[in-house]
């Protein structure tokens, strides 16, 4: 499991552990493991010149320490950096190890010759995006160079809310002792390339704001059934889903989730979807009956008024008033409304909308626990701060929101609970389908007793995971995702 603590926590263990330490401790300590990774990298990578950019914090610090290090060792180095706004110590320790310092036009000169560069111009806290004079060093490293960032790519938001285009995208980033949400959350987990974390022996005795579940924390959550288990203990899951115009969201729904091993699956429909299920997924029993908890909504049209497909809605706005735990989908979520939201506060829901479908509930529902703001909200703009308008929903409706994306996010109702955070998936697997088969996965293990937001992190991972290994490289269907979960569980079950 990958957890990252907010800045604000960072900084005051940094500040309990200084107390401990003598002075200097702490960054020396820091210094030395990005030294090494550096180091390592500049061999590997057979470079000749590492360039720093050097900024007036501790990371730009750590920076020209660093380069200092590997100037010693014999590699040629230059520093980017403004005399007047710099850590004098570490530019004291340069200048005697025989590091170039640059400025003006002749720091970019270098910084467009450097195979690598070490960037450390700002830190966790920074502002998002650049001072000028940095952005032009930015603006001058070559496609060519490997990129380093120092405990996050300076100009993106340290909490993770905002990506700058034009701030640093690194090929890699090392940072100290934990990670921050900026490298867990979109839209700056992507300005990140690959993590180091080097520990410094920071400690926290608070929560940690984003968590990631890892391929071998799928063993403690996944529910694997013992002896004395049947289909009525293993969890039954209704599935409400599919209708004349979709009707094979209901088939990926419901093999899905007699895939993730739900003990017996109920199938309300209509009658194209139903023979589709008969014929596809023998093991589903047809019509209401007593379940574990249901998915709500995959490929359900909502506006029909045929006597089928109401008799179906009318199914499915008893499940939402009803007490099991409930998975929304696409077209269920057009029956989440105030007197559901009324219904249902306390009881366990799981929301899977994607950027568009998050951007109408909220344009439709407004925000704030009582809705006082009713405005019209853009997909581009849930896709710019995904986390801030999947908090936004769960504040509004009490449900924990699982957004559906390359990085999949899941809000709990609790602000004070990690978001989780999971990028397991090859970008194949978008496509359509897909969220239908995350539905019956992540509803079989609610059905199961998961709470919604475990189920719903621990579903986007198998998920990615068997769509991963579905691929094999290349393109890869809805359907071929779904037959694939037997085969991702099990090779995360016997991975330990």
């Amino acid at each position: 499991m990958i957890e990252a603590w907010s800045p604000q926590d960072v900084y005051a263990a940094e500040a309990a552990l200084e107390d401990e330490l003598a002075s200097g401790e702490l960054m020396a300590r820091a210094v030395e493991g990005l030294a090494e990774l550096v180091a390592a990298r500049v061999a590997q990578l057979g470079a000749e010149t590492v360039v720093a950019l050097v900024g007036a914090g501790n990371n730009g610090a750590d920076a020209l320490y660093a380069v200092a290090h590997l100037a010693e060792a014999g590699v040629t180095c230059a520093a980017a950096h403004d005399p007047d706004r710099v850590h004098q110590g570490a530019l004291e320790a340069a200048r005697a190890a025989g590091v170039v310092l640059v400025t003006g036009a002749e720091a970019l000169e270098d910084v467009a010759e450097a195979d690598v560069v070490v960037d450390g111009i700002l830190g966790l806290g920074g502002r998002p995006g650049l001072p000028a004079e940095a952005a032009a060093w930015v603006a001058a490293i070559s496609d060519d160079a490997h990129v380093i960032a120092v405990d996050l790519p300076s100009g993106q938001a340290a909490d993770g809310s905002a990506f700058d285009p034009d701030g640093v995208l690194a090929d890699e980033t090392v940072t100290f002792s934990v990670a921050k949400p900026v490298h867990l959350l979109p839209p700056t987990e992507q300005a990140c390339g690959s993590l180091t974390v080097v520990d410094i022996g920071l400690a926290f005795d608070t929560a940690p704001a984003v968590v990631r579940l890892g391929f071998d924390d799928a063993a403690d959550l996944w529910p694997v059934p013992g002896p004395d288990d049947d289909k009525y203990s293993r969890g039954v899951l209704g599935v409400v889903a599919g209708g004349e115009r979709y009707s094979g969201a209901a088939v990926l729904s419901v093999t899905a989730a007699v895939e993730a091993g739900a003990g017996m699956v109920r199938y309300v429909g209509t009658p194209t979807p139903e023979g589709l299920v008969r014929a596809a997924v023998p093991e589903a029993v047809h019509g209401e009956g007593r379940v574990q908890a249901w998915v709500l909504g995959p490929g359900l049209d909502t506006t029909s008024t045929r006597r089928e497909a109401t008799n179906q809605l009318d199914v499915a706005r008893a499940a939402l008033a009803g007490e099991e735990p409930v998975l929304v989908d696409a077209g269920g979520l057009d029956l989440v409304d105030d007197a559901v939201i009324e219904a249902r506060r306390d009881r366990p829901t799981l929301l899977t909308p994607h950027a568009g479908e998050l951007a109408t509930m909220l344009t439709r529902l407004g925000s704030g626990p009582r809705a006082r703001s009713r405005t019209e909200v853009e997909r581009a703009a849930v896709e710019a701060e995904p986390l801030r308008h999947a908090r936004a929903l769960a504040d509004r409706t009490g449900m924990t929101v699982l957004l559906k994306g390359a990085t999949t996010l899941v809000v709990p109702t609790d602000p004070s609970e990690p978001v989780r955070s999971q990028a397991d998936a090859p970008a194949w697997l978008g496509t359509a389908g897909a969220g239908d088969v995350l539905a019956g996965l992540v509803g079989t293990l609610l059905a199961a007793g998961l709470a919604p937001a475990d189920a719903g992190a621990l579903g986007a991972l198998v998920h990615g995971v068997a769509a991963d290994r579905a691929s094999g490289g290349g393109p890869v269907r809805a359907l071929s995702v779904a037959h694939g979960i037997p085969a991702a569980v099990a090779h995360l079950l016997t991975r330990r």
